[in-house]
């Protein structure tokens, strides 16, 4: 998704990637020409037999199966392949999207004859959607994977981490340094609460060190992107106790920085009557306030209004101070308030970004 500067970079990447070991390639339909990169890569030759590496590529839900079987025939046919070793669904992010899935003769109907005639491998879904919504389409037991959002600083999908474990599904983590907090390039206050660790160190330690997560999207913007993730690549055993302790230092500034502020992320506040994702947009706040991670949160923060089902909701501004949210916070929260501060603070100017 990131290394579309250019031909060359995307080739530079690739080939530094297979180099340092990585065997997994991750793409998807909707990545600019990432597909057509990757075939044009591997057509030219890569510095390992295709047999070594695993290729995903990730397509939308349709309605119909007929737009799917032309959706995949594309894919393979832009990456110059006979067949895909992972198929993900793509942005499963909404209840509709889970009805095409679940529907006789849908989209399912086709990569299930993908399948079948061994032009796919495994099956399996990428969200960005609400921890209910995954956790439904884990329980149908169509996929073997899925990709989502969790970082140290994000983790709500908790749930669906140890349900997707407890199928035996594979758990892929989107580009935990970039979604995870911008973490290639952390403020200084966020780098002095992590010394002697980097952030992006700790992140990837915490994802590491879960028995239950399978491998991390690392998503580099160039080859350079790549040195800091293979540090630790293979530290994947429990948390040292230094690491435990910069971890509790950093929920003991957050809750210190907010003090009667701090939002929990209990998430009990919704549904809201103007539709804004209030834990959300809260905990976006509390990044910006305890780590001074307000670039992060402006960057995410203009996405609401601006990406559709990739990133939902409201902006807080839209907060009509009817109430409803008040008497659910168990924290008493004055959420009207800080929905305006959140927004004062992370508004900056809006764009539009269809990956999230």
């Amino acid at each position: 998704m990131r290394y579309l500067a250019s031909v060359e970079n995307a080739w530079q990447t690739l080939q530094q990637a297979i180099e340092l070991g990585i065997n997994h390639l991750e793409t998807a339909r909707g990545y600019g020409k990432s597909e057509e990169y990757l075939g044009e890569a591997m057509s030219v030759g890569l510095p390992v037999p295709r047999t070594r590496l695993h290729i995903t590529t990730k397509i939308p839900p349709t309605v119909d199966a007929d737009t799917m079987r032309r959706h995949i025939d594309e894919s393979l046919e832009r990456l110059k392949l006979d067949y895909l070793d992972s198929l993900g669904i793509h942005g499963l992010n909404t209840w509709e999207h889970l009805d095409w899935v679940k529907a006789q003769g849908g989209c399912m109907q086709a990569v299930q004859e993908a399948v079948a005639d061994g032009r796919v491998r495994h099956v399996g879904f990428s969200t960005h959607g609400p921890l209910e919504v995954i956790q439904a389409a884990i329980d149908t037991d169509f996929f073997a994977f899925v990709n989502l959002h969790y970082y140290y600083f994000f983790q709500r999908n908790a749930a669906a981490i140890q349900q997707a474990a407890e199928k035996d599904m594979g758990i892929f983590i989107i580009s935990p340094a970039d979604k995870g907090g911008r973490l290639y390039t952390p403020p200084q206050t966020l780098k002095d609460l992590c010394h002697p660790f980097s952030p992006l160190e700790l992140n990837y330690r915490f994802l590491l060190s879960d028995p239950r997560i399978t491998t991390l999207s690392v998503g580099p913007a160039n080859p350079d992107e790549l040195t800091e993730p293979l540090k630790v690549a293979d530290r994947d055993k429990d948390l040292t106790t230094e690491e435990i302790t910069v971890l509790q230092r950093l929920e003991n500034h957050q809750t210190s920085a907010l003090a009667v502020d701090k939002c929990s992320q209990c998430y009990a506040c919704l549904p809201c009557p103007e539709n804004i994702k209030i834990p959300e947009v809260l905990r976006l706040r509390n990044l910006a306030i305890a780590y001074d991670m307000t670039d992060f949160g402006q960057y995410r923060y203009r996405m609401f209004e601006n990406a559709g089902h990739w990133f939902p909701g409201m902006k807080g501004s839209r907060c009509t101070e009817c109430g409803d949210c008040l008497p659910r916070c168990p924290e008493n929260l004055k959420i009207p308030a800080l929905l305006q501060d959140a927004h004062e603070r992370l508004n900056g100017s809006d764009g539009r970004r269809l990956w999230v």
